[in-house]
């Protein structure tokens, strides 16, 4: 029995380490596994393609999204808006969408109805946010505000419209914060200004019931459309117990998870009390240091996580005007690598924020998708499809750029061997063929 009871638990073990069911694996939310744009385990990933070339499948998507594909096992996630939405939102075919790709050959599992209300606002539309999984269920939240649950087989378990509950959203370029996972809650948040008077807030979501377990308000002096914040939150590890950081209305906040209470708050983000000063990018975490970029990249302020009250005179690790406006920044663990919405790159060194090499030109263009870092490369990838493959390292060296011809909003995901690249008419599935 001792010895049939010690190999039960070895083939556990080995199951565990080689099947797909660790998050490291996958891409199972904004920004993948490690919350930063990075994955530590895909490898040998392509460094070239075309719209032929190291192509494994592509599918036909309904329309348009901002919103990252979302990677598990066999399944590739990614919401849509309805075919032949009306122009300027017309009110014409104004469903949201998501779709279960399986990640084989790119056919289509299933797609559901993730709600309505879909417009388009900027360059936006209202299927910005990505989804996020835990391999069993699929969290989808939608610019109108429409929260649902679904589990693998595309069964609706619960749904929920945050502006019903709490009142209509009040961002300039439309809602487009994607939902945070930790345990079993959700964490939300909604900070906006610029349409309304109403104050921005954070809740958590009991994820089984979608119920709401607790909201508070997060308050601001940000004037006019300064409060709006577009990124997402993050679960920071701060003297062995865990955080909820937001960022977003000119500071970045630190939260119990369990009560939604302030803990620290960190200010400097708009040194001038520019009422436009809205902010797109998330913050990254790296070794209990928060790496949060303010509008145009003007400060990008690197900051210890932790403390009480006031932070912003005391918790300063560095600071300098080298940030990005649109996109997220990434990082290997040693560099931060910022990539500028005009196609400009800096690489910072992470402890000390040194410049590493100094604003290089890549490809021309307007970058809104954010950096993808795996296998030793960066890939990043401007509205008109064309993505330019770094070199992660001390040295500035360009690998490869490719083309697709389509508008390209969403920021590449990786795992396996595998990048998957989503263009506003297809999603790529590219390999070394």
């Amino acid at each position: 029995m001792l010895r049939l009871s010690l190999f039960l638990a070895i083939f556990l073990l080995i199951s565990v380490g080689l099947g797909a069911s660790d998050p490291n694996l996958n891409w199972p939310q904004w920004r993948g596994p490690h919350a930063n744009g990075t994955s530590t385990t895909a490898k040998d990933l392509p460094v070239t393609w075309s719209e032929t070339e190291n192509v494994e499948w592509r599918v036909k998507l309904p329309s348009w999204s901002a919103a990252t594909p979302i990677i598990w096992d066999d399944v590739v996630l990614v919401t849509s808006a309805e075919e032949g939405f009306g122009a300027r939102g017309s009110g014409e075919k104004d469903k949201l969408l998501l779709l279960a790709v399986n990640r084989k050959d790119g056919s289509i599992l299933w797609r559901r109805e993730t709600g309505n209300g879909n417009r388009i606002v900027q360059k936006q539309n209202m299927a910005s946010p990505s989804p996020v999984t835990d391999g069993k269920h699929i969290w989808v939240m939608t610019g109108a505000g429409t929260l649902t649950c679904f589990d693998f087989k595309g069964n609706q378990v619960w749904r929920r419209n945050i502006q019903t509950d709490y009142g209509r959203f009040g961002l300039n370029h439309g809602y487009a914060s994607s939902p945070k996972l930790f345990g079993d809650r959700l964490y939300i948040q909604v900070l906006h200004g610029m349409t309304t008077d109403d104050p921005s807030y954070v809740f958590a979501v009991d994820r089984a019931s979608g119920k709401t377990l607790w909201k508070v308000n997060r308050p601001t002096d940000a004037r006019r459309e300064s409060p709006d914040d577009y990124s997402t939150p993050l679960i920071a590890d701060v003297g062995g117990k865990k955080q909820l950081i937001v960022s977003g209305g000119d500071y970045v906040t630190g939260h119990d998870p369990d009560s939604g209470k302030e803990l620290w708050r960190m200010g400097g983000f708009n040194p001038a009390g520019d009422p436009y000063y809205r902010t797109i990018a998330s913050s990254i975490l790296l070794d209990g240091v928060v790496y949060t970029t303010s509008t145009r990249g003007r400060p990008f302020i690197a900051f210890r996580a932790g403390g009480s009250g006031d932070i912003s005179k005391t918790n300063v690790v560095w600071r300098n005007n080298l940030g990005a406006d649109v996109p997220t920044p990434t990082t290997d663990g040693k560099r931060i690598f910022v990539l500028g919405d005009r196609g400009i790159v800096v690489a910072l060194d992470a402890k000390s924020g040194k410049v590493i090499w100094d604003r290089q030109r890549i490809e021309p263009g307007i970058y809104s998708s954010s950096p993808t870092l795996a296998d030793g490369k960066i890939y990043a990838t401007s509205e008109d499809g064309t993505t330019t493959v770094l070199q992660a390292g001390d040295e500035f060296k360009i690998l490869a750029t490719n083309k697709l011809d389509s508008h390209t909003l969403a920021s590449p995901a990786a795992a396996g061997n595998q990048l998957f690249m989503r263009t506003a008419d297809y999603l790529y599935c590219l390999r070394k063929q």
